[in-house]
Formats: C-alpha cells, sequence, structure tokens
C-alpha cells in the first residue's frame, strides 16, 4: 500500500508534537518543513533576553528527534506558496506535494502596521530576537559611561516594554531582578537608582484574558519590584529616542521592547487575502480544516 504524504509546516509545539505522533507510522510519509534547525521553546525567550540562561538551553535540533524514524524526513526552508489547486507546498528550496498538508506556523510579532516602531523596537519571538534584546540590554550600560548629557543618560536608563500580557509581565519583572541582583555588580560605579522600567498596557489590567486574581497579583508584584505600570496607554509613534501616546504622554528611551500583540505567521504570497481572516489567521471550518 502507498503511503500517504503529510506535509507539516513549522516544529513548534504542534508541528513537533504531530510529528512525533506520527514517527515511524507505516501508513504515511512525512515532511517536516522549518525555517530553522532547531524548536524553540518560546516560554522562556525572556530568560535568554536577559542572560538568566543560554539560548542553546531552550532550542532543541529538530534532526536529531528524528534520528532514527523511517518515516519523517526534515527540510530547512521559507514557505512561498500553497497551492491547494495542486495540493503542493512551494518553498524556497522546491516544491513538496502532500496528501494532507498541516499548518502549524505559529505566530509573530503585530506591529499593528506601524512601520517606524517595527524598523527600531525590539521583539521578542525567536530565540535570535531573544538574543539581539540580550545584546541590547547588556551593552546598553556601557554608552552610560559616554554621555553628554543627561537627557542622553535618561534615553540610556529608561527602558520600555509595551504589552502587558504574558511576555511583558515576565520581562518586565526580570528586567526589575537584574536591576536589584546583576546590574549593580557587573556595573558597580553606575547609579541604577536611576534605571527605570516602564511597563505600558493599553487595556485597563495586565494579564487581561486572565482571572481577576491574576490582575491584581501581577500588579501588585511588579509595582512591588519597582516597575511603573502604565495601563490604558497606547502608543502611536517612537523615533528611536521618544515614546509617543496616544495621550500626550512621552518616555525618552532608546530601548524599546515590543511584546504588545502577535499575528498569524503567514508568509505573504502564501495564501490569498481571501483565504485569511482577523490577525492574519487562515480560515478554517469547526474542525480546523482550512476552508
Amino acid at each position: 500500500m502507498e503511503k500517504k504524504k503529510i506535509v507539516i509546516l513549522g516544529a513548534g509545539f504542534a508541528g513537533l508534537k504531530l510529528a512525533r505522533k506520527l514517527n515511524n507510522n507505516p501508513h504515511f510519509s512525512v515532511t517536516l518543513i522549518d525555517r530553522y534547525n532547531y524548536h524553540q521553546f518560546q516560554p522562556l525567550f525572556y530568560q535568554v533576553a536577559t542572560a538568566a540562561i543560554n539560548a542553546s538551553d531552550i532550542s532543541f535540533p529538530i534532526r536529531k528527534v528524528f534520528q532514527e524514524s523511517k518515516n519523517i524526513s526534515v527540510r530547512l526552508a521559507e514557505v512561498t506558496r500553497i497551492n491547494k489547486e495542486k495540493n503542493e507546498v512551494e518553498t524556497t528550496i522546491g516544491d513538496f506535494s502532500y496528501d494532507y498538508l498541516v499548518v502549524s506556523m505559529g505566530c509573530t510579532t503585530n506591529f499593528f502596521g506601524n512601520k517606524q516602531i517595527e524598523e527600531l523596537s525590539f521583539p521578542m519571538k525567536s530565540t535570535n530576537e531573544a538574543l539581539t534584546l540580550k545584546n541590547r540590554l547588556l551593552t546598553n550600560f556601557e554608552s552610560a559611561y559616554s554621555a553628554e548629557s543627561p537627557e542622553e543618560m535618561e534615553e540610556i536608563m529608561n527602558i520600555v516594554v509595551v504589552g502587558g500580557g504574558p511576555t511583558g509581565v515576565e520581562l518586565s519583572g526580570a528586567i526589575a531582578q537584574m536591576k536589584k541582583f546583576i546590574l549593580p555588580k557587573d556595573y558597580p560605579d553606575l547609579d541604577f537608582s536611576k534605571l527605570n522600567i516602564y511597563l505600558i498596557e493599553g487595556s485597563p489590567n495586565l494579564l487581561g484574558p486572565m482571572s481577576d486574581l491574576a490582575h491584581k497579583k501581577s500588579f501588585e508584584y511588579l509595582s512591588n519590584m519597582g516597575v511603573n505600570i502604565w495601563t490604558e496607554g497606547r502608543v502611536v509613534d517612537y523615533d528611536g529616542k521618544t515614546i509617543s501616546l496616544a495621550d500626550g504622554r512621552t518616555i525618552k528611551t532608546r530601548n524599546l521592547i515590543w511584546a504588545a500583540g502577535v499575528t498569524g505567521n503567514v508568509p505573504d504570497g502564501a495564501v490569498t487575502k481571501e483565504e485569511l481572516q482577523r490577525g492574519n489567521r487562515m480560515k478554517v471550518d469547526r474542525t480546523s480544516k482550512v476552508i
């Protein structure tokens, strides 16, 4: 009997879990496609960004998982188009035909159309982005030694996190811990009482979808750690040195960390606009089958 071909796009939690379930299944030939050759444990990105752990601690080689597999092939590629008429996935390394296609490419940072913020802020939705943010945080204070004015020092010593969901809350708390326990040891001649951490959230509460208790406790916990929390604050612009909010408030900073939302990670041109819905999600029926 000829094996059915399954193509899985994305080796995140969903894609990897499915591939492992299908491992050595004699009825299916599986191709797992991802842009990276490792699985990323996203919940701990904030710890990589704050140098609490190494990137290698949360990055696991995909091929190692399937070293003894008889039916799973791993390919590194970018998806350029999903051709439903031909049952083919077009990628940067060629086309892959399928009987069943699983789209599990996850999500990416949502900048809500603001190209200026996209260009100048620091997102955290991949290991590479977490490492970039870590390098920024750890080298930011070196520039404090050469600051030529109080205004420049203020820009250096203000760190702003936009987005009060789990990522923003965890990251703000981790930076507050760095301020208290780590940075004074690494930079003993800098005054970290001048380091200000801001967490800006557009809705009335932190951790909005969670319980009222979570709202209250997260606010109390971060406030006690010295984080300045601005709720109902919507960031509308950033020029690399000053953040502007819709209500007229501004913050001087060179360090804008963007954790304000996510959007579906569907490559441009992979599907038509008619096949997408709000949040760049593919249209599916109640069983998650693409319509």
